[in-house]
Formats: structure tokens, sequence, C-alpha cells
């Protein structure tokens, strides 16, 4: 049997590593029951149960599936009758829960777009920011997007959305506001907006697709030192892209170190860690991955570091997956000192796959390790330099997100304190521009 996922976007051709095919393991029940069975999955919910039983007996990195007879689990999921395919994602998702595993999980159609629209850093929209009012209630424009329709038509900070398509957006939710405003580009939305010194206006924007900024980063004058403070957001299809343009425009200006920011990162694609991960480290292993046979595959840098000046990492519990990977590699590496307080501690490999409706899963298929051989799943990495934030420090930063990377950020300020005790290092010669490297079909999401 071979079952072809329904569509592909270049995206998820990455993630999906090819066409989706099943295993041969059917032939243990018999070619008469494998006719049957074939037969009786056409069109049906439970052609997307088997595909799933398939994929999981397949690929899922623990063989013995957290000790349970995987073939019973097919043949009950097979022998009932599913009325829906909604009673067929609630008997794939509790058949997945028997594996222990919370990473390894089923996705309505709703679910997996979401998914592949924050991996893809791509949205389809008019390109701003909101938050809502305290006051009056009000969505208000936090930011509009480079190079956005938002920012094309002159919509500015601080405007506020009164309607959207006509409808009043007086206590609206911002999750509720974004579905109103984004939709299949090329289509329109009109937007009332009130702005200080002006009545009430209309504009009308035709919806484009927008890279999301996922990096971050400035130069801050520290005293005599010139210091590139990077935030990143999430490891999706374009922060390997954003990141070199930041580190080459702050190489540009002269930098004597830098700051990298992952606190709070979840993580994202395993080879927008690796790749960013070689913009750093100019040679020595980044990752080291092994599935469920035992095999074992190592990333490594390839000589095309962008700038070997001092590195300081900030990261928290909430750094996980992808942030650990690169973390790791640059403290193993010795290449940057880490401050801050303990990863989140997920060591574990996931495969995305569409399903014929639209629907996906994610299936556990390696574990990985860092340069040196550290496990650290369900232990996160030690930072070189522990510094916990207090309750009322993260009340402020989480609150006011414009203060990180501040004075006003403790973590911060203890980097500013190492860089200006470290011997700085001399920019690398002859740096050469470098493509970015196309995600290829074993990318994968952590």
């Amino acid at each position: 049997m071979k079952q072809s996922a329904k569509r592909y976007s270049p995206l998820q051709v990455a993630l999906i590593g090819g066409a989706i095919a099943t295993t041969a393991t059917v032939s243990a029940f018999g070619p008469g029951w494998c006719r049957s069975v074939r037969a009786a999955l056409q069109d049906s919910p439970k052609q997307v149960v088997d595909q799933v039983w398939q994929l999981v007996n397949r690929e899922y990195v623990d063989g013995s599936f957290n000790r349970q007879n995987w073939l019973t689990i097919r043949q009950s999921l097979l022998s009932r009758n599913y009325s829906s395919r909604e009673e067929a994602y609630i008997a794939i998702r509790e058949a997945l829960q028997k594996l222990g595993d919370p990473y390894t999980r089923f996705m309505d159609p709703k679910q997996f777009e979401a998914l592949t629209n924050q991996t893809s850093g791509e949205v389809s929209g008019i390109g701003i920011r909101m938050e809502v009012n305290e006051n009056s209630k009000r969505l208000v424009v936090v930011e509009a997007l480079e190079n956005s329709p938002a920012i094309k038509a002159g919509i500015k900070p601080g405007d506020e959305i009164v309607a959207i398509d006509g409808k009043p957006t007086h206590q609206m939710k911002i999750e509720d506001a974004s579905k109103l405003i984004r939709g299949r580009a090329g289509t329109m939305v009109t937007l009332r907006l009130e702005r200080d010194g002006r009545s009430a206006f209309d504009l009308k924007l035709t919806r484009a697709t927008i890279e999301v900024p996922t990096v971050r980063y400035a130069l801050k004058q520290e005293g005599r030192r010139r210091v590139g403070y990077i935030r990143l957001r999430e490891f999706n299809a374009h922060a390997s892209d954003q990141m070199r343009r930041a580190i080459r425009d702050l190489n540009g200006k002269q930098v004597d170190g830098f700051v990298l920011d992952l606190r709070g990162n979840p993580g994202g694609l395993l080879q927008a860690s690796i790749e960013i991960a070689r913009m750093w480290i100019d040679n020595g292993a980044i990752v080291r991955t092994v599935d469920r046979r035992g095999g074992s595959e190592e990333s490594k840098a390839n000589h095309t570091a962008l700038t070997n000046r001092p590195l300081v990492v900030l990261v928290d519990n909430n750094s996980a997956s992808a942030s650990e990977i690169l973390t790791g590699a640059l403290k193993d590496n010795k290449r940057a000192i880490v401050v801050g307080s303990q990863t989140f501690g997920k060591a574990l490999v996931q495969s995305v796959h569409e399903l014929g409706d639209g629907s996906g899963v994610a299936i556990t298929i390696a574990h990985y390790y860092t340069p040196k051989g550290t496990d650290i799943n369900h232990k996160g990495i030690t930072p070189d330099i522990k510094l916990e934030l207090t309750e009322d420090q993260q009340r402020q930063l989480a609150s006011n997100p414009d203060l990180l990377g501040t004075n006003k950020d403790p973590q911060y300020t203890r980097a500013l304190t190492i860089l200006s005790n470290n011997q700085f290092a001399q920019p690398l010669q002859n740096q050469t521009s470098q493509k970015a490297n196309n995600f290829g079909a074993d990318n994968l999401r952590l």
C-alpha cells in the first residue's frame, strides 16, 4: 500500500520528506485480509487512521511502542466503524496517547495548517502586530511590518482599529481580529481606523504573503563597547536568512561582541538550528541524532562562520528543542558563555507529515545529543552562569518586552559584564557571501 499526501507546498515537502508511504507490515495479516482492508479503507475515515498507524509503525523512535502491542492496536482501530472524520480523529489521538509521548501528536486540518504556517514563517494578511488598549478596549496597531500592505498604505503604530470589514472591534479578542484580517493573498479587507488629530477613516488593503520577522536585532552602545543584540523568537523557515542578515549588518557596524537572546524560544526546525550554529562556529560538532535502530548522524560546522567576536547566549526554562541544540553546540565548543536559567530539556526530534485529508501527524523519530554526548532530555542545559530572575522581574519583562536587552534586564546586564571582561577577538578575515542552504527532505521539526 502506498498513500501519497494530498497536496504539497515547498515547506511541507521539506517537513514531510517526500510522499507518505505505508510500510509492508500488513503482510502479517495475510493477503486476503490485506485486500479486504484495502477496499474498506478506500475513501473512508479509516484511510487516515491507517496512514497514522503505518507512519508510527515505520518511524517511531521506540521500537517497543511503549510496550504496547501496536499490531493489536491497528486491528482494533480498523475494526471500528467511523461515522465521521471527527470520530476517526478521536480514535487516532487515543491510540497515540498509549505511546506516552506528548510530542507524537495528531493535528486536524486547521491545527496542521496553523503548524505549517508557523514553521513557514509566513502569513497571508496585511502585516500588522496588534494589542488591546486597556482603557478603550480597542485594537491598537503596535507595528506595521516592513514591505507589508499595511506599511505601504500608511498604517502607523498607535492607530486604533475600530472596525474590520464593518464589524466593530470593541472588546474583540486579538485572535478573532486576526482571523478577520488574515485571508488568501490577493483578497481585500477594509479597516476603519482612528488616529490622533484625524477623524475616523477607511483603508482598503489587499492581502499579501508576508515574511514574519523572527529575528530582531540592534546595535547598542554600552559605554565604550558596541554590542550587537540579537533576539531569535523561533526557528522557522526564514530564521537562518534573517540571522545571517543580522550578523552581517552588525559586523558592518564594527560591533565588539554579541548577545544572542534565546529566552522563550520554543524551538522549530532542526535544519535552521544547524545552519545558525554554523554562522557562529567555524569548526566542530553541532548535534548528533540517534534513531530507534541505533543509527547515528552527526552534523558539524563547515567553516562558514560569519564572526568570531565574543558571544553571550541568554536562555531560560522556556528555551527548548532547537534552542537547546544551538545552545549546546555553542557551549560545548566553548564558543559562547551561557547565562540564565536551566533550559526546558527536550532532546527529541519529530518528523511532520501531511495526511490525505489535510490533517497531519508529528512523530518522534530520534533522540539528540550535544557535541559532548550529553543527553539533556528532561534535564535541560545548565548555563555557565546561572542567574534566575525574580517573579517581579519576570512579570516586568513579560508585560513590557521593550525592556529586554536594556539595563532593566538583569540577564542582559550580566552579559554586558562578561563581554567587557573578555579579550575581544578579531573579526574573521575574507568573509565570503554565503547563500542560505535549502531545506532538504530530511528537514525536521523539533
